[in-house]
């Protein structure tokens, strides 16, 4: 072989590296067209936190959360018990107005929609029997309230018996009622929580599941789970008019009849009237939870938490604990799944799929290599995006010397990706804190 051949070969080997360098940046971890505008704080002196969000017909953006604190950036709070905190932004985030809802307890949100009259429906757990809260069945209590677009209460309603029940997610449905989900103490509920059946088999936290309809008034309720703890983190409406729900599950028992490890993704689907058509469990021989689930184009779904395990399910565990995403059929079966983290504990806990098919998540990390380009303290709010099949496209971290979280995260109609939590840092990105944990927003841009 002749010199010029030699070099010949030896242009395109470098050509065919330099291109396969340049696709794993633009596939991975390195830069991105994604651009942190801002990193800003809200709160008191004591502790507030943000945990869902929702982009708003308008164009801006809604947070829930709760809040402890009676000064600062609250203005309309008396005392220092917990309080479901809301907040109003335009899509300039400028915040239109700020609500706290609640009674002399501890009341805490945890779910916002805005709903199809262009109001609000917000979920969480309530202590309270007093306030905006007209009464209390036990220990706590799902709290659902409605509101006007202007964040008035048009009326709200309790759900529980004597332990501790709480509410986790709602959804608007295609009949424009509610479904909500959250635990049961069926223990202390002596087997009630199902309209149609009563099982004292069940112990402990098992899925609640309440059909409502339009003004709040039950329609069917049940209970999902086994003898140990069962904590549904999310649920999408099928095409049929059914529900898929997503959580984790160490149950062996019961409605579980495949579980894997310690703690399992644990997803169920329900008919339109509440009946068990299917569960599976998901997750290898340790501790895996779901935290959030969403329908792809293509007619499946994505579940987003996160897995100790690296056997059975899980084909790549990075470290100590990695967000770790699933594609699964509607009858349940697995597509795919991936591992995304580094080598110390990395958590997901929101889902959200973007116009073009794009997975945008949130969570936080403990790690600073493979997956995760940076640490600065103790746990940091984490945010990323990946292709349609998991693929980690680009993956940013927030945070200061102490923890901070990302809880929940949405995409607005011009493209600005938003994303809420807490933080108690007051350094690295964190400029200001006013407590011991502030609510968190991180807005980036394309």
């Amino acid at each position: 072989m002749n010199r010029r051949i030699v070099l010949c070969h030896l242009c395109a080997a470098l050509l065919l590296i330099t291109q396969a360098c340049s696709n794993d940046d633009e596939s991975g971890n390195g830069e991105d067209d994604a651009t942190v505008e801002s990193i800003s704080t809200l709160g008191g002196s004591n502790n507030d936190s943000g945990r869902a969000i929702v982009a708003t017909q308008d164009g801006g953006y809604a947070i829930l959360g709760y809040t402890q604190s009676n000064d600062g950036d609250i203005t309309d709070k008396q005392d220092s018990s917990f309080d479901y905190w809301l907040i109003k932004f335009n899509v300039d985030d400028t915040m239109e107005w700020q609500r706290t809802y609640g009674g002399s307890q501890d009341d805490r949100g945890r779910d916002i929609i805005q709903t199809s009259d262009g109001g609000y429906a917000i979920l969480g757990l309530s202590f309270s029997s007093d306030g905006d809260v007209n009464s209390n069945e036990g220990l706590q209590d799902y709290w659902l309230a409605k509101l006007s677009p202007s964040g008035d209460i048009q009326w709200q309603k309790t759900f529980g018996y004597s332990g501790a029940d709480s509410g986790i997610s709602v959804i608007e449905t295609n009949d424009n009622g509610f479904l909500l989900s959250g635990i049961l103490d069926v223990t202390a509920s002596g087997g009630e929580g199902n309209t149609s059946r009563l099982l004292n088999r069940h112990a402990g936290g098992d899925y609640w599941v309440l059909k409502l309809n339009g003004l709040g008034d039950i329609e069917w309720s049940q209970y999902f789970g086994g003898n140990f703890t069962d904590t549904p983190e999310g649920v999408v409406q099928t095409e049929d008019n059914g529900f898929i729900i997503a959580g984790g599950s160490d149950s062996n028992d019961t409605d579980i009849s495949s579980n894997k490890g310690s703690y399992d993704f644990w997803v169920i689907r329900l008919s339109a009237t509440g009946v068990l058509i299917w569960e599976k469990s998901f997750g290898g021989d340790q501790i895996d939870e779901a935290r959030a689930i969403a329908a792809s184009a293509d007619g499946n779904y994505i579940v987003v938490g996160d897995t100790r395990s690296n056997n059975l399910d899980v084909s790549n565990n990075k470290g100590g604990a990695d967000l770790w995403l699933i594609k699964i059929s509607p009858e349940g079966n697995l597509i795919w799944e991936n591992t995304l983290g580094g080598s110390n504990f990395d958590v997901g806990r929101s889902l959200k799929i973007r116009e073009n098919g794009n997975l945008l998540l949130a969570g936080s990390s403990r790690s600073s290599d493979i997956d995760v380009s940076k640490n600065q303290g103790q746990n940091d709010a984490w945010i990323l995006e990946t292709n349609s099949d998991g693929t980690l496209l680009w993956e940013k971290s927030f945070g200061g010397s102490n923890i901070d979280f990302a809880y929940a995260i949405t995409e607005l109609s011009n493209g600005t990706i938003i994303s809420t939590g807490d933080t108690s840092s007051i350094d690295g990105d964190i400029e200001e804190n006013k407590g011991f944990s502030d609510m968190l927003i991180v807005k980036i841009n394309y």
